[in-house]
């Protein structure tokens, strides 16, 4: 409740500094418009801003989903196989390492400019994180705890269930609030390519129009979205309480 307290307080200090700021330096509404005017222009177009947050949202949650399955997957076969690892990692490090804003004009003229493009975007900025998060978890199991399994006779599944998977949720965990707010970048990147809804192309067609209240009630939208996305990712990690397993 403190927490909370905390940050309504915080937000709300924000806001009056941004009014009474605006107001005292007599900024051009077009340049920087104050509080109340973005407030005025997302009410004003409320039903359009719920859509295209809704429309946003789910290219989002979408996007995170395969990343993390996705992630998981090379991650897990990574740590399983040195061979898997030499072939497969030289390749996602050299993806992650390109500018992934590059490739988003490719992925408009891939998938077209529907619900695919995007969803590949979001899938592109997140999924490296989770890999390295995998990989990472995984190899950080204490050598004498696998050694002490194998004695007592474990099967692979059973270690990997009761071992390695438990030392590899935290660093897991890590992984996926760094792929969160990732995930909206790539899914708004999409939209400002090219798209027909969603908070990005809200953002450019408000911005070509001189509508910069509009253009900033949707960022504003963008950062609420993040911030929640992340809060419910934080609240899952919760569960996972323990850094590792040292004992």
């Amino acid at each position: 409740m403190k927490r909370l307290i905390e940050t309504v307080a915080f937000w709300a200090i924000v806001g009056v500094a941004w009014e009474v700021g605006v107001r005292w330096t007599g900024a051009r509404e077009y340049v920087l418009p104050s509080l109340s005017s973005v407030l005025a222009a997302g009410w004003e177009m409320r039903a359009q801003l719920l859509a295209d947050t809704l429309t946003t949202a789910w290219e989002v949650f979408a996007g995170f989903a395969l990343a993390v399955a996705g992630g998981l997957a090379i991650g897990l076969l990574a740590s399983a196989s040195n061979l898997v690892r030499r072939t497969l990692l030289p390749f996602v490090t050299a993806l992650q390492s390109m500018p992934k804003i590059a490739l988003a004009p490719l992925l408009i003229v891939w998938f077209g400019y529907g619900f695919a493009s995007k969803l590949a975007a979001a899938v592109l900025f997140a999924f490296f994180p989770i890999v390295v998060a995998t990989m990472g978890g995984l190899a950080g199991v204490p050598r004498h705890l696998d050694e002490h399994f194998r004695a007592l006779g474990a099967s692979a599944a059973h270690t990997f269930w009761h071992l390695r998977l438990p030392a590899a949720l935290p660093a897991l965990m890590d992984g996926l609030k760094i792929a969160m707010p990732l995930a909206v970048i790539g899914a708004i990147v999409g939209e400002f390519i090219g798209a027909e809804a969603g908070l990005g192309h809200l953002i450019v067609f408000a911005t070509s129009n001189a509508q910069t209240p509009l253009c900033f009630a949707a960022i504003l939208m963008v950062t609420a979205l993040a911030m929640l996305f992340y809060g419910a990712v934080e609240l899952v990690s919760r569960a996972v309480w323990w850094r590792g397993v040292t004992a």
